[in-house]
């Protein structure tokens, strides 16, 4: 997947027009990949994004004993020969998804030991929602906070209310549930498109899921899960991360194999902003013609349905160019509200210019900049690499991204898509 010490080339200025192809979900595929650990056989799963992340899933389900065969779209998963084992810290260090390996251990063997995941540093991101709802089917923990060990007996289906409706932890719930004896209840369950996907695949194996896309998920445990085959649904933030790079460049751009209905916070934000939006079928196309393109009150960021906390990012950075028509204030505001130190990068923003006010960390108060300079800004995460390229997009000169492997972790090619859309950007 590239060196270690790649940097992204951006010279800036140019609008984006064209069309662009929107690959495989990373946020569906991961949990997916683990879930085929319940399988005693093969999984086929297609539209697989070809990102680091994957590669590291499938390095997990290899040292766990599984046959992987990957094209690069392409995946087959034979778990037949699945064993109960430690999972590899160099692969639990670098990814936080890392942790919904443990719903499926437990589910297919009943026990599991790992360090705690590591991923993008974006706050405490605390696990103690996912150990708990494993406490309550049956699972004793030992080994204290730098290691998760952890045994059942009998893994046992159980109502479950969860106190934050996170993500991982319901995919977590859910995947430690199919196999278990009995009947699980997800309370205040995590309603995002990504649940739903791993209902599909789970349920296209034979298991019995309904509820997802919903705050109340029901597993009913089966004896055993059959080989399904199963297409990954389009990434939304990939998505969401290209019509930002039509709007922040005053472009025009159409997005193939995306679902309108997966990323309509996102395009109701930029509608507000002014930004014309047409969907047809597959094909989602942003416009700057025709429109007043203007800062935002505010966007608050939460679990979906809300303004995902994957995009904040890069509205900052889409905010940090768009200046005020009023006569008062003209200032755009921004407020996380999922991780309390999501702005590692508004100091790189800075340095090309942008003028971005953060509070507590959490709450941004953006005064738009008729013009943003190249730099040389350093990705500290995921999302955050990915705005500091949209800023490039738009910046007079030269920029030069650093830590281009935290941008490749979710993006399989950012550099042919945005060149397709006649970006200048290149990766060395």
């Amino acid at each position: 997947m590239g060196r270690f010490d790649e940097k992204f080339k951006i010279v800036g200025g140019k609008p984006l027009c064209g069309e662009v192809l929107i690959d495989g979900s990373k946020n569906a595929v991961l949990p997916i990949l683990a879930a085929t650990l319940l399988v005693d056989g093969r999984s086929i799963i297609h539209n697989c994004p070809n990102i680091s992340d994957t590669w590291d899933s499938i390095g997990i389900l290899r040292h766990l004993g599984c046959d992987v065969v990957y094209d690069g779209s392409s995946l087959v998963v034979d778990a037949s020969g699945a064993v109960s084992a430690p999972l590899p810290n160099a692969y639990v260090e670098k990814m936080r998804s890392s942790m919904i390996f443990v719903g499926s251990l437990l589910g297919r063997f009943s026990q599991i030991e790992t360090i705690p995941p590591g991923g993008c540093m974006l706050g405490e991101r605390p696990i103690d929602l996912h150990l708990k709802a494993f406490e309550a089917m049956g699972v004793v923990f030992e080994g204290g906070e730098s290691l998760i060990k952890g045994k059942a007996a009998t893994l046992k289906g159980t109502k479950i209310s969860l106190s934050f409706p996170s993500v991982g932890a319901t995919q977590n719930i859910m995947l430690a549930a199919v196999l278990a004896k009995g009947e699980t209840i997800i309370e205040k369950a995590a309603k995002e498109p990504e649940i739903v996907d791993l209902q599909g695949f789970l349920n296209a194996a034979g298991a019995k899921v309904s509820g997802a896309g919903t705050s109340t998920i029901v597993i009913k445990g089966v004896k055993a899960l059959k080989c399904p085959e199963y297409t990954i649904m389009p990434d939304r933030i990939v998505a969401g991360t290209y019509l930002v790079a039509g709007a922040i460049t005053r472009g025009e751009v159409t997005l193939k194999n995306a679902k309108y209905q997966d990323i309509f916070p996102i395009s109701d934000a930029l509608v507000a902003m002014g930004y014309k939006i047409y969907n047809d079928g597959n094909k989602i196309t942003l416009t700057t013609k025709g429109g007043i393109i203007r800062p935002l009150s505010l966007i608050s960021t939460g679990p979906h349905p809300a303004f995902p906390t994957d995009m904040q990012p890069q509205f900052v950075a889409l905010l940090s160019t768009i200046q005020g028509r009023c006569s008062r204030n003209c200032e755009s505001m921004v407020k996380e509200n999922v991780f309390e130190a999501r702005d590692a990068h508004v100091p790189e923003l800075a340095k090309m210019g942008a003028n971005i006010t953060v509070a507590e960390g959490t709450h941004f108060t953006i005064k738009g900049a008729a013009s943003l300079t190249g730099a040389v800004v350093d990705a500290k995460d995921l999302r955050g690499g990915a705005a500091l390229i949209l800023a490039g997009l738009f910046a007079q000169g030269e920029t030069i991204v650093n830590n281009a492997y935290y941008v490749k972790r979710g993006y399989a090619d950012i550099v042919g898509d945005l060149r397709g859309l006649g970006a200048d950007i290149s990766i060395f």
